[in-house]
């Protein structure tokens, strides 16, 4: 293909080829739609290679109760896709969700963490769902290996894990047996609404399309302004270590450790206001092994095999945004912190709204406009 002479039409271009994008490309293209991915290519910053692949539910939505609603419909909507995937692709994407703990290492931080979900659950509007704060006892009865340091810890039965490497995978083969398009090497320089349809500049050409979906993580705060939206981000890096392989002992997930249905033991926890991926700090590396090691004492037998960064998309308060331009409709953005939990949502919901043209109303707690009414 020449440089400079892509032009082809498609109903939709979803500009993004991590999880939400592959998610929305893969629910639109089961609509019929005619879609293209435009994918940026490896060497884009992705979060999908930093992500922990938790469906967690617990602790979500302080300050917007409709999140910890929108958490909860992804969790429950997950076996629904997780079955789809694998009719159509014959993927299995490793779908647990036996219920997840938040571990105490003292009896302030269970206390603190009691005082938090109280907090949550007290809020107007907050949708119910069980969360439990058990102690000791009652955690070693479903965690038989926690070390002798760990006091208590929250448990919700909603909460679970996948393989997010097995669910890019399928979700980008469910596309392609749609007949979708992934297209990469196309990072999106400029987007212009004109004669009815956007047209999407990138390097290897322009392309065309009735509809675009931005879904570029943290780039949608360059893309957004282009078709009239809005996309405040404020990134920030996370590191993960990963163990060698060993016979299954944790059969519930952790939100800072959990073992893969490879064997495998992820521990991430870090919050960094860093942006370089390719960085590694040694001294939070040590903190997040010593309380994974603290709360399992088995992991300090093992070996590390693999250590990285990535840099999360974390909008400025954390909760998605779903918005349709209201200067160029046919316009849309979808960016958010949680790709796995809420594929479900972006896929079998969001999707079938993008296809008919218009967001629910029930969505309009995630607009950027949110943003425009904070006191300054």
């Amino acid at each position: 293909m020449q440089h400079g002479t892509e032009r082809r039409d498609y109903d939709v271009a979803v500009v993004g080829g991590g999880l939400v994008g592959a998610a929305v490309a893969w629910g639109l293209a089961r609509q019929g739609q005619r879609v293209a991915v435009l994918d940026e290519g490896d060497d884009a910053k992705r979060a999908s290679r930093g992500n922990f692949a938790l469906v967690w539910v617990q602790s979500k939505g302080l300050g917007m109760p409709e999140y910890a609603g929108w958490t909860v419909r992804g969790s429950r909507g997950w076996p629904a896709l997780a079955d789809e995937l694998a009719r159509e692709t014959g993927i299995d994407v490793a779908l647990q969700q036996p219920g997840g703990f938040h571990l105490a290492l003292s009896e302030k931080e269970l206390e603190t963490r009691a005082q938090t979900l109280m907090r949550l659950h007290n809020q107007p509007r907050m949708v119910g769902y069980e969360t439990k704060i058990l102690g000791a006892a009652e955690v070693r009865k479903m965690l038989p290996d926690v070390g002798p340091e760990v006091v208590g810890g929250s448990y919700c039965p909603l909460d679970g894990h996948v393989n997010s490497q097995k669910l890019l995978r399928a979700l980008h083969a469910g596309l392609a047996g749609h007949g979708g398009a992934y297209l990469p090497g196309r990072r999106v320089n400029g987007i212009a609404n004109r004669d009815g349809a956007f047209r999407l500049s990138t390097p290897k050409g322009e392309l065309t399309a009735g509809k675009v979906v931005l879904a570029a993580g943290n780039a949608n705060m360059t893309l957004a302004p282009m078709v009239g939206l809005s996309a405040p981000m404020l990134p920030e890096r996370g590191q993960i270590i990963v163990t060698e392989r060993v016979a299954p002992f944790l059969h519930h997930p952790v939100v800072t450790v959990r073992q893969t249905d490879e064997g495998s033991v992820m521990i991430g926890d870090s919050k960094e206001e860093a942006t370089d991926p390719t960085g590694m700090t040694l001294p939070i590396n040590t903190v997040m092994a010593d309380r994974a090691v603290r709360m399992f004492p088995r992991l300090a037998r093992l070996n590390v095999v693999r250590t990285w960064s990535a840099i999360r998309v974390m909008t400025a308060d954390g909760f998605p945004i779903y918005e349709q331009s209201a200067t160029a409709p046919g316009a849309f953005v979808v960016t958010c912190h949680s790709g796995v939990t809420l594929a479900a949502n972006h896929a079998l919901e969001i999707a079938p709204m993008i296809a008919r043209g218009t967001l629910d109303p029930s969505l309009d707690a995630f607009s950027a406009r949110r943003f425009d009414a904070r006191p300054r």
